[in-house]
């Protein structure tokens, strides 16, 4: 927090007072990494673009996304609040606004709105796992194949 706190040039205790504990701070932040995100993969969604290339487009565009600011993204899925604390309403509305986009452009696809929400979740998890084996630089360990390759190749086989 201290660091948080000199970076933005606040002292510790008047983040606290304004937001909460560290756990709201940074779900804070991952609210507006979130809203960053929705803002990416809708600058390059094109309605008279064929579906199955809107999803590649997203794919593209969420590893532009994490590869731009790897630090930031990576308090999405790597920092863990207390155990016995729900996600607040707020958070949860800025989780499904990005999801929401991968939702709306395989529809056309994925007729079947439970088995659609069950492809997002897939995809979304395995683009993430991608991406993070990306920055930490343990891809190449797998492969020599780009990131971006290796994401179309999973959305489009995925996708058939």
């Amino acid at each position: 927090m201290r660091r948080l706190a000199a970076s933005i040039g606040y002292a510790p205790n008047s983040i606290y007072n304004a937001v909460g504990d560290l756990d709201q701070v940074v779900l804070r932040v991952n609210a507006r990494t979130l809203a960053r995100l929705h803002t990416a993969l809708s600058a390059v969604i094109d309605p008279e673009r064929a579906a199955r290339d809107n999803a590649l487009a997203l794919a593209d565009a969420y590893l532009v996304f994490v590869a731009a600011d790897p630090r930031v993204w990576s308090l999405l899925f790597e920092h863990l609040v207390a155990p016995d604390q729900p996600f607040p309403d707020w958070y949860a509305a800025a989780l499904a606004e990005p999801v929401m986009l991968v939702d709306t452009v395989l529809a056309p696809l994925i007729v079947l709105a439970d088995e659609r929400r069950r492809a997002v979740a897939a995809l979304w998890a395995a683009l993430h796992g991608l991406a993070s084996l990306s920055t930490s630089r343990k891809l190449a360990v797998l492969t020599p194949d780009p990131p971006r390759d290796l994401a179309r190749l999973l959305v489009g086989r995925f996708l058939g």
